[in-house]
């Protein structure tokens, strides 16, 4: 097993240093041209991939433009535009509410605070990360999605369960000026190393700081390799 540095923010600050070096251009994978796109997206990506979420929007976005649209839209009908995503059903529900909601009660324009964002339906405390940071440039927390979750947990940077408890230990470990990054470093690492079911160790920068890599420390100076 790795071995972690001596304390969780300097474990933090190290993994972030050699992430930003793997994953230069680490960015959100989500499609988007304005801040109702940005929400409507950010919905239909809980429990889905990126991909898949860009994949039906391309259509949807053609489709619905403004809260109004989206309010007013058939529930079946919207369902049905979105049926290949996970619990489509439900977040058709959601999408109508929320934009019934922002064309109501803040002039159709999606709001800009964590309390008003959280209050719509289907919007929970990542989501609203996530608007806030890419739709209005507020960075006020950080986005804790699976990725982030399991990560953060096997890298010994946060020991809670829940996400929202997750977010406020990495809140006092993370380097405020790193708070959004460290959300897009630690998914595109799990996308492409750090996986749920079989994570590769052995192709992992952070192998050897890592309290919970499958690769051995100990190292065979014959041969210079782990073993």
């Amino acid at each position: 097993m790795g071995t972690p540095l001596e304390t969780p923010k300097e474990q933090a600050e190290e993994v972030i240093d050699r992430l930003y070096e793997e994953y230069p251009d680490s960015t959100i994978s989500l499609n988007y041209s304005n801040r109702l796109e940005l929400l409507i997206a950010v919905i239909l990506s809980a429990q889905c991939t990126d991909e898949r979420v860009n994949a039906v929007c391309a259509d949807l976005f053609e489709k619905y433009e403004t809260p109004e649209d989206y309010a007013e839209a058939d529930q079946e009908e919207l369902a049905a535009d979105i049926d290949s995503i996970t619990y489509y059903n439900n977040k058709a529900k959601y999408i109508r509410s929320a934009c019934r909601d922002i064309a109501e009660e803040h002039d159709g324009e999606v709001p800009d605070t964590m309390d008003e964002l959280t209050d719509l339906m289907g919007v929970g405390r990542k989501t609203a990360n996530v608007v806030l940071q890419h739709g209005h440039d507020v960075v006020e927390g950080i986005v804790v999605d699976t990725h982030v979750q399991r990560i953060s947990r096997r890298l010994g940077i946060a020991e809670a369960e829940r996400p929202e408890a997750i977010e406020q230990e990495l809140l006092e470990i993370v380097p405020e000026a790193h708070w959004q990054q460290y959300t897009h470093l630690l998914i595109d690492h799990g996308r492409a190393v750090c996986t749920a079911r079989n994570p590769d160790c052995g192709d992992c920068v952070l192998a050897d700081i890592c309290p919970s890599s499958k690769l051995d420390a100990d190292v065979d100076l014959a041969s210079g390799e782990a073993w």
